[in-house]
């Protein structure tokens, strides 16, 4: 029998006797019990209780010896006896019972403040300390299982101190789970941890107050609305929202030039907030924008190329448009110019990670480890790919297919050793990630990756080695301090996280994502991942306020708002539409502060900026978005090189006929390895490995004789 079955048999359904009875310790508001319910009085409720059911009179007794049990014996008593439970079924027939016992909450308890997101059903919860300091809950479903599970949580918790709520691991009620295979039974399963989770989090608001601790200052954020209106809340948003309604006229002006010269626009996610507006709009008149992750970038020039454009500007790093350049060549469009956005260098610190003598060292000692792969991230520069290459075999990633490239890997050659760089971050979450994997059962592995289990993952634990000494200087932010605050404050809303994060954050995502509330990957799977969850919620057509943490540059905002606003334009029908809200929240570090100097360079090693009392914004390089004082930086200096004004500089003046725009031509290499060949050729290799593996899902046979008897060319 599945769920949906057991909710509907509910009547028939419930167990005596019941262990326990969910009550409430303080007054709220009270309506007529629902059709089919069973009427349950509040402890403070005046009315006259209706008739108590003849299979609970025999419990009573019990129940009251329960309420007196420490909190820490009542969740292992709950544990323990859905432990017990021999089948889904009989979990189900606790959970309904339990629910049957549970006393509805008030309308003016059910509203979006107290919703619990997360969960495929609706659900409230309320709570506050009392004035004996202790935490007092009430939670409501309009499911019959998710109130099975609020009022488990509820028995468990109601009258525990603040600091015994927090003591509570989500691991000790773990037995509560797993009611039922499927998809939505096991979103629907993770109510009780959303509930958790939101019962800690007005636990540690309780301990602050009890402390005399203010309430912190909320991140900045961005609100936008079923009518695609914006409302920024602090002074980082509002300069983030500025540009997501851009100028016209350089829309048109831009349009204009891309028409006439046939140039093509590839961009990054992180691009200056007010180019990504002017992008965004401009490419519903012009086909040939894109702005995405590293990843398909270069793809996305060749399709303009084959597309007849005869230039293709680049708004990235300059690594980006060396691979733009290169993949061009080896596509033979090498007549198609390919425009970089300033003079000057723009850099990347794990590109200048991965060029450091350290990270050769690093290589080194792979070479002498037979036989080893080389896993080194697409944001390197294309002469560390073919300098790499030629030491170790190389294979390049992203931070979306780098676990699936690594675990075929060790799948595909036997007593494989992986060195994985430059990023640190990453490189230890992914040997977190194995380790929890190291622990899972063989089917949850499988999920993973269908070539490995339990003792294949322990077994190459010790053959997985990381370079420790690179990192984003963006995603560096979102450590300790950040954390902490989210626990205290976000804890319960969506989290999302890019693989480039330190560990603090990358655990906490990694938890959130085990209930439905959390993503760790790519740029573009963050925003598969908020576009999801909104899809949901409109298909669901009840009011609703999505919270998202954004735990990567902030520069994606201007796509995620794009992407909201085309779905609720596409929901749009004569039907009463849901009041549903999406708010995107910007972690940023009070201490991650940026600076300018009198000619408005940037400098990464510039002295903290003083008398930050008279500013309200720090301005960024070229444009206005900056950072808040009240928050920090989550926003790439080295990105936001790419302004308006060169892109427009850019395109006025081509055709380059007098040769004024060479420096902004992206490089293309003519120099030769150590061992003679080319660095473009050899600098292309490990990205076409990788393309090899994307289209077939294992690595290409080149590669896999070049691991195993060197970087010689496979005999016929």
């Amino acid at each position: 029998m599945d769920v949906s079955s057991l909710a509907a048999a509910a009547p028939s359904l419930v167990a005596p006797p019941l262990n326990h009875k969910p009550h409430l310790a303080f007054p709220l508001h009270h309506p007529s019990p629902a059709r089919g319910s069973i009427a349950v009085r509040c402890a403070h409720s005046h009315a006259p209780p209706p008739p108590p059911h003849p299979l609970r009179r025999a419990a009573a007794a019990a129940d009251d010896e329960e309420d007196s049990l420490p909190p820490s014996l009542r969740v292992s008593r709950l544990a323990e006896e859905f432990r017990a439970a021999p089948d889904a079924a009989d979990r189900a027939r606790r959970l309904l019972a339990r629910a049957a016992a549970l006393p509805r909450l008030g309308e003016a308890d059910r509203v979006a403040a107290n919703r619990v997101m997360g969960c495929v059903a609706q659900v409230w919860l309320v709570g506050r300390c009392d004035g004996a300091g202790r935490m007092r809950f009430a939670a409501d479903s309009d499911s019959e299982l998710s109130r099975g599970y609020c009022a488990c949580l509820v028995s468990a918790l109601d009258g525990a101190r603040p600091e015994e709520v927090l003591d509570v691991d989500p691991a000790d009620l773990a037995p509560l789970g797993g009611v039922a295979a499927g998809t939505g039974a096991r979103s629907r399963a993770s109510t009780w941890h959303n509930v958790l989770i939101g019962m800690q989090k007005r636990a540690r608001a309780a301990i602050a107050a009890r402390e005399g601790r203010p309430a912190g200052e909320p991140f900045p954020s961005l609100v936008i609305g079923r009518d695609g209106a914006i409302r920024a809340q602090g002074t980082y948003a509002e300069a983030q929202a500025m540009f997501l309604s851009p100028n016209e006229s350089k829309i048109s002006e831009l349009v204009k030039s891309l028409r006439e010269k046939k140039i093509g626009i590839v961009a990054h996610f992180y691009m200056d907030p007010e180019v990504q507006g002017i992008l965004t709009a401009s490419k519903r008149h012009w086909p040939h924008i894109h702005i995405s992750d590293s990843l398909v970038m270069a793809d996305s020039a060749v399709k303009m190329a084959e597309a007849g454009c005869e230039y293709i500007t680049v708004l990235g790093v300059d690594f980006m448009s060396e691979n733009v350049r290169a993949i061009l060549d080896q596509a033979g469009y090498n007549k198609v110019g390919v425009y970089r956005m300033s003079s000057d260098q723009i850099g990347c610190s794990l590109a200048d990670a991965a060029s450091s003598s350290a990270y050769t060292h690093f290589l080194k000692e792979a070479s002498r480890s037979p036989p080893s792969l080389h896993v080194i991230y697409i944001n390197t520069s294309l002469e560390t790919k073919a300098h790499a290459h030629e030491l170790v075999p190389t294979i390049t990633c992203t931070s979306s297919n780098v676990v699936a490239t690594i675990l075929q890997a060790f799948a595909q050659i036997p007593g494989l050793n992986v060195w994985y760089g430059p990023d640190s971050y990453m490189g230890a979450n992914i040997a977190d990630l194995f380790q929890r994997m190291a622990v899972m059962s063989d089917e949850e592995v499988a999920e993973i990756h269908p070539t490995h289990n339990k003792k294949s993952i322990n077994a190459l634990l010790p053959c997985l080695h990381y370079y420790q000494d690179g990192n984003c200087i963006v995603h560096d932010m979102f450590g300790h301090e950040v954390v902490d605050k989210i626990k205290e404050q976000y804890c319960d809303a969506f989290l999302t996280a890019h693989f480039e994060v330190p560990g603090e954050m990358f655990s906490l995502s990694m938890e959130a994502k085990t209930r439905g509330m959390g993503v760790v990957g790519s740029t573009q799977n963050i925003l598969d991942f908020i576009k999801n969850r909104l899809k949901e919620a409109l298909d669901r057509n009840i009011d609703d306020h999505l919270q998202f943490v954004l735990g990567t540059e902030s520069g994606m905002i201007t796509s995620i708002v794009d992407a909201v606003r085309e779905l609720f334009d596409s929901y749009k029908s004569s039907q009463q539409s849901a009041n549903i809200e999406v708010e995107i929240v910007f972690p940023v570090s009070s201490d991650a502060v940026s600076n300018t100097s009198v000619n408005g360079s940037y400098h990464l090693n510039s002295s903290t900026v003083t008398d930050l009392d008279n500013v309200s914004v720090i301005p960024g390089v070229s444009s206005g978005e900056g950072c808040s004082i009240h928050g920090g930086c989550a926003s790439c200096p080295y990105m936001k090189m790419n302004s308006l004004r060169s892109l427009l500089k850019v395109c006025h003046q081509l055709p380059d006929r007098e040769n004024r725009l060479a420096a902004y031509q992206a490089s293309r290499f003519n120099a030769k390895t150590p061992l003679g060949k080319l660095v473009a050729e050899v600098g292309c290799e490990p990205i076409l490995h990788m393309r090899h593996f994307q289209a077939t899902k294992r690595l290409p046979d080149k590669l896999v004789h070049q691991v195993i008897h060197g970087n010689g060319e496979p005999t016929s």
